[in-house]
């Protein structure tokens, strides 16, 4: 007779293999198989070491982030060039922290002021990142007109976008940036933006200077006239996004305009005929 192993001895002893001799149990209740249990373990040890981390750095790190607070507290500018700076070395002493959100909320942090800093220094950031991007272009006569065309559209929506978020986040900040002493004369009609506008109105020059190109090489007809539709389109979104134009913009304009025009007198005579 086989040996039976009596179920209190199986309960007790640490072996698996006992207990499932002892209480036999059907195949969809069985045990999970090995890479089951691997992969249900390492999630919660590792989520478990993020909390013990966590917890290290509220217990060690108090005095690193009390000087921090102050810094922040204390924190008052006149110019957005020094904001964008600071906030890229508080960014990088918070990088030290396991988790800074999670360790924060255990002091009393300025999130409010800490949040506003951000927010202007990457505002403005973009900004001009996207200026630069629209100085620094350069139209590729390798390419063809229309995706050339469409590359500049593309930066002038860009552009407008940017500028009608920027008027709605003033409207939104302008009481948060007084308390935190944060400057908003970039934000301003005045500020950055008018250099934004006179980025635009470059922009317009060389959209224009590839379409007067590109109708140098047309013999008329359909093709001609879109061309100078499109150019005049443009120009005149640009005008009126940039508040006019400098002199050469606006003769290159005129130029385009009359085009336009001795185009539009061609096809109604052809009408009339």
């Amino acid at each position: 007779m086989p040996d039976v192993v009596p179920p209190s001895a199986a309960i007790g002893s640490s072996s698996p293999q006992a207990l499932t001799r002892a209480c036999p149990m059907p195949m969809e209740m069985a045990l999970p198989t090995t890479p089951l249990l691997v992969e249900v373990a390492l999630p919660m040890k590792m989520a478990f070491a993020i909390v013990v981390n966590i917890k290290t750095d509220v217990e060690t790190q108090g005095d690193f982030i009390s000087f921090l607070i102050k810094e922040v507290q204390n924190a008052a500018f006149t110019d957005i060039e020094d904001v964008v700076p600071f906030v890229k070395w508080l960014d990088d002493e918070l990088s030290h922290l396991v988790d800074e959100r999670a360790v924060l909320k255990h002091f009393n942090w300025p999130e409010q002021k800490a949040d506003a800093l951000r927010e202007a220094a990457f505002g403005y950031s973009d900004l001009k990142k996207l200026e630069s991007e629209v100085l620094s272009f350069r139209d590729d006569s390798r390419l063809h007109c229309a995706p050339a065309l469409k590359k500049m559209q593309s930066l002038f929506d860009k552009l407008e976008h940017s500028v009608y978020n920027l008027s709605r986040l003033r409207e939104v900040a302008t009481n948060r940036y007084k308390l935190h002493h944060i400057p908003m004369d970039w934000m301003l009609e005045t500020g950055f933006v008018s250099q934004i506008k006179l980025a635009s109105v470059k922009l317009a020059m060389k959209y224009m200077k590839r379409v007067t190109a590109e109708l140098g090489m047309v013999t008329g007809g359909p093709e001609e006239e879109d061309l100078i539709v499109q150019g005049v389109k443009f120009a005149f979104r640009v005008h009126q996004f940039a508040g006019g134009f400098d002199a050469e913009t606006m003769k290159a304009f005129q130029e385009l305009r009359d085009k336009f025009q001795l185009c539009q007198n061609q096809h109604q005579r052809k009408f009339i005929c």
